[in-house]
């Protein structure tokens, strides 16, 4: 994955530029603290890629003793370790010659800890050049895997790993330098709470105070998938067929494509909550799959009519313990219900269902299937996929919700992405993510919010505008590089969804509160963070979704 400069994307306007780096300047003076031999190799293959020979074949330059080989390899003796005591730079490089023009793909198992964004896997001199930040590992100390393509035109290409700032540190093992390239396919974002907001007044602007529409915003800034739930008949009439078909007007118009999000209730559904609407109470299971296929068939249809084929439709939403409870439910259900057993053939049913009416109005928007609850292991997740597997039920894609405050870590969620897509050949998406920029609430709109308390965060990612960013740009990286390539990207939630009278949580209540302002990607004044430029585009993403 790679930062491109601002300016080799004319005409998007972005709130804050990436630009060089302060650290820029100190990473310079650095290289000329202390030269470790190692010359330029003529050839396109890494020499010494898992530091079993110390570090013969790389550079280093930065202070005496903070670049190193240590025991402790990713499935080997050595690995490299950068680390650093004062406010300094050390990198660590090799330069390949001899290279065949194209795409090629650096990939190395990392750890890091330290500062927000202190270490990098760098590609210079390549033609178009790239980098990528490492995501933090300290919480449970695994590797990750991580890599960054570049658009080699020179015939040579130097890859490196760099470490700024007082207490950084990076592990670096299993370099790969190959052909091909890999990149956040997906940079999406859930606007489903805008025209609520909108309609109560919201208002949006540029970290400079210029006005912006909330819809342009996330365009301009590299975003090209928009996540739209839709409801049955909710309290407040939003988040229905009218709106949804509104914002993916919108979005289209904006270069966008739509991911229809279809919660079969009336309110949201969860792991805690997967309630009938209120129409469709006293229906039979076969009475409620009908049902599932008439609404999904009609929202489909308004969307064709109104020139929008979705990129993807969610049958269900955090389904884990099935919908339409009791009578879709895949846990013990209590007999009171008159429903016992775990129901996993009438939840085939309904997803059938929905699936059916998806493809016969839209042959090519791909079915999702949504669940949650990484942190009780990817086993789970694979019971319940093998599941529905054995019913035939048909999807695409698996969807994920990765909050880092709930469901474990990055190594967590990366091996989630490679093994599920492994085992049932389906991309990846995680549909679902956030992070806060503080933990104070707003002092306008006073609501206690969901993420409230430093023992709730991701280690090495502080609720501010930088580690809000840092976050979900960590997220994307490690679903876009996990082994396998089938992660495609992710879908920030509700990143529009400011604090304003009327547009609480509760369809409900009108006086219901906003719990996750704090994690919206503008600030309590309206202005937008640094997490919207997250969503730019590397130079080697594609334009067309897969």
């Amino acid at each position: 994955m790679t930062n491109p400069a601002p300016d080799t994307n004319p005409g998007k306007r972005k709130p804050m530029r990436r630009g060089v780096p302060a650290v820029a300047a100190a990473m310079a003076l650095a290289a000329s603290a202390l030269l470790v031999p190692g010359t330029a190799q003529a050839a396109s293959t890494v020499a010494n890629p898992g530091f079993e020979s110390g570090l013969t074949g790389w550079s280093v330059s930065g202070p005496a003793g903070s670049a190193k080989t240590e025991a402790g390899g990713y499935q080997s003796t050595n690995r490299l370790t950068h680390w650093l005591s004062t406010s300094t730079t050390v990198t660590t490089s090799q330069t390949l010659t001899g290279l065949a023009s194209g795409w090629w793909t650096f990939r190395a198992n990392i750890k890091s800890g330290g500062p927000v964004n202190s270490s990098k896997l760098v590609l210079s001199g390549c033609g178009t050049d790239g980098s990528t930040v490492l995501p933090s590992t300290e919480t449970d100390d695994k590797w990750l895997s991580l890599a960054v393509s570049a658009n080699v035109t020179t015939g040579t290409c130097t890859l490196k790993l760099s470490t700024t700032g007082t207490g950084a540190w990076a592990s670096m093992d299993g370099v790969t330098f190959t052909q091909g390239k890999i990149d956040r396919k997906v940079r999406g974002a859930d606007l489903s709470g805008v025209p609520k907001n909108e309609a109560n007044g919201a208002a949006y602007a540029w970290n400079d105070g210029t006005a912006v529409d909330s819809v342009a915003a996330f365009a301009e800034t590299g975003t090209n998938l928009v996540r739209l739930k839709v409801w049955v008949n909710p309290a407040d009439g939003y988040n229905m067929k009218a709106q949804v078909v509104a914002m993916a007007q919108r979005a289209q118009a904006k270069g966008m494509k739509v991911l229809i999000d279809f919660h079969y209730s009336d309110r949201w559904t969860d792991p805690g909550a997967q309630g009938i609407p209120a129409a469709w109470q006293g229906l039979n299971p076969a009475g409620l799959a009908d049902a599932v296929y008439n609404h999904t068939r009609d929202v489909m249809s308004a969307l064709k009519a109104a020139g929008i084929t979705p990129y993807g439709a969610q049958i269900g939403n955090e389904i884990n313990p099935g919908m339409l409870w009791p009578y879709g439910q895949t846990t013990d259900v209590n007999p009171n219900d008159n429903v016992v057993g775990p129901q996993w053939d009438n939840l085939a049913s309904f997803l059938k269902a929905g699936a059916r009416a998806v493809t016969e109005v839209s042959p090519t928007t791909k079915k999702v299937l949504h669940l949650t609850n990484l942190d009780k292991g990817v086993s789970g997740l694979s019971w319940w996929f093998d599941e529905v597997t054995a019913r035939a039920v048909p999807f695409d894609i698996i969807g994920l919700s990765y909050y880092g405050y709930w469901h474990g870590t990055l190594a967590n969620l990366q091996g989630a992405v490679t093994s599920l897509s492994s085992r049932f050949n389906k991309d990846v998406i995680v549909v679902e993510t956030s992070y806060p920029f503080t933990l104070a609430d707003n002092p306008n709109a006073p609501w206690e919010n969901v993420i409230t308390s430093t023992s709730q965060l991701v280690k090495n990612y502080p609720a501010t505008p930088a580690g809000q960013a840092a976050n979900f740009r960590a997220v994307q990286d490690v679903v876009a590089s996990a082994p396998g390539g089938r992660g495609l990207g992710a879908v920030y939630w509700e990143p529009a969804w400011t604090s304003v009278p009327g547009n609480g949580w509760d369809p409900a209540d009108p006086s219901s509160g906003n719990a996750w302002e704090n994690q919206a990607v503008f600030d309590y004044n309206n202005r937008a963070l640094p997490a919207i430029n997250e969503f730019w585009p590397d130079p080697a993403s594609t334009v067309n979704l897969p």
